[in-house]
């Protein structure tokens, strides 16, 4: 063997020990998280000691598959205070409005309101949306709640508790992937259930998250009115954690209760699930640079193969491919079990583990997203701006 063999040998080594050692760190995390999740959705919701009058606000943006069923899910909630439905379009013919026409037909005596409003105050269209809104919201609670999310009948009560506990000025809740019919949305639900749900139970049992989700917002008028309103969020692409560290700057506390709403998982092709996830990596990458790095640990699948690869198929790193992934499928077990969720799907797990890791390797080479068709780079304080073509 010559030294160029020699070195290209202990190179490939080297590569395989240290893949292997984030494969072993990345099991432990994974067990760690199978854990954690059951302890998570066990614990007590906080019951509401009133009911006081609430404003749920809806930004819409076409209609989507399971649009009027998680709107309806909105509507049939066992809550007995006033609730106000507050929709809002950018275009007076976006066809989300003819769901809000069949929403009124089912539930006549529900208290709802449309705004189209085409007015923008950033490159945000969400925040734009619901700024033109909110001069209707007559209530003091406030609910913000993607059109996307599908809810339980105790949803508000569950979420009014939470917001009634000391110290708490926003609530906002873990979701769960509902997919639409297909192959692509069945792979994206994966992603969600697997992969962002555990990371976010486990970082905040370990003290390492501050999450906040667009998904539902919760506060009082008065916490909105002290972070200064939504307008200063108008520039953020991930603007619900930027909401989030506002009100934990004003003293007050960001609640996460046991409990997981649904969000629709709508990427029809493999394009459109790369470009969401992809958008989803580098967006954390920019605001939270040490998180994004660690979130290697989620992929000890990935790991695990690089090493029998770079060993050369050596027998030590066969155990640590199979134990690898036998801790994703016991973390996806655990987790359906949590969310009440039947157990399918397992061939997909390690399917999106590969295409996860190679999104993940894919999010350090640009700040460039896509977002509702439209291109954007990333700052480093999440803020977006117009991208030229790389």
């Amino acid at each position: 063997m010559n030294a160029a063999h020699l070195v290209a040998h202990f190179a490939g080594l080297a590569l395989a020990y240290a893949c292997a050692a984030a494969a072993v760190v990345g099991i432990g995390y994974t067990v760690l998280a199978s854990a954690l999740i059951g302890r998570f959705f066990a614990r007590a919701v906080a019951e509401p000691t009133s009911f006081p009058p609430v404003t749920v606000v809806k930004p819409l943006h076409g209609n989507e598959w399971a649009l009027l069923d998680n709107l309806t899910s909105f509507c049939e909630q066992d809550y007995p205070g006033p609730v106000q439905f507050l929709f809002g379009v950018h275009d007076s013919a976006d066809p989300a409005l003819q769901v809000v026409d069949a929403l009124r037909q089912l539930h006549p005596d529900a208290d709802m309101s449309v705004v189209a409003d085409a007015r923008l105050y950033g490159p945000n269209r969400k925040i734009s949306n619901i700024l033109n809104m909110l001069p209707q919201a007559r209530h003091d609670v406030l609910v913000f709640a993607d059109s996307d999310v599908g809810v339980g009948a105790d949803y508000l009560r569950n979420v009014i508790g939470e917001l009634q506990r000391p110290g708490v000025g926003l609530v906002t809740c873990a979701y769960r992937g509902q997919p639409d019919p297909g192959f692509w949305p069945r792979l994206s639900a994966i992603a969600t259930n697997y992969q962002f749900l555990p990371g976010v139970v486990t970082g905040l049992a370990l003290g390492l998250a501050r999450p906040c989700f667009g998904q539902t917002i919760a506060m009082r008028r008065d916490t909105y009115e002290r972070i200064g309103g939504f307008k200063p969020f108008a520039r953020h692409l991930a603007e619900d954690h930027a909401i989030g560290e506002a009100v934990r700057a004003i003293g007050e506390d960001v609640a996460i209760p046991p409990f997981a709403i649904s969000h629709a998982c709508v990427e029809s092709s493999a394009a459109k699930l790369i470009t969401h996830e992809l958008r989803w990596s580098r967006t954390i990458r920019r605001i939270d640079p040490l998180g994004h790095f660690g979130s290697a640990l989620v992929h000890p699948s990935a790991f695990a193969l690089l090493a029998l690869v770079f060993s050369g198929a050596a027998l030590w790193a066969w155990p640590l491919v199979l134990v690898a992934m036998g801790a994703r499928l016991a973390l996806k077990l655990s987790s359906d079990r949590a969310l009440r969720r039947p157990y399918r799907d397992l061939w997909l797990l390690p399917l999106w583990d590969i295409v996860s890791f190679a999104i993940f390797v894919m999010s350090f080479r640009s700040s460039r997203v896509i977002w509702r068709g439209f291109s954007f780079k990333v700052d480093g304080d999440g803020l977006l701006s117009a991208a030229q073509d790389e």
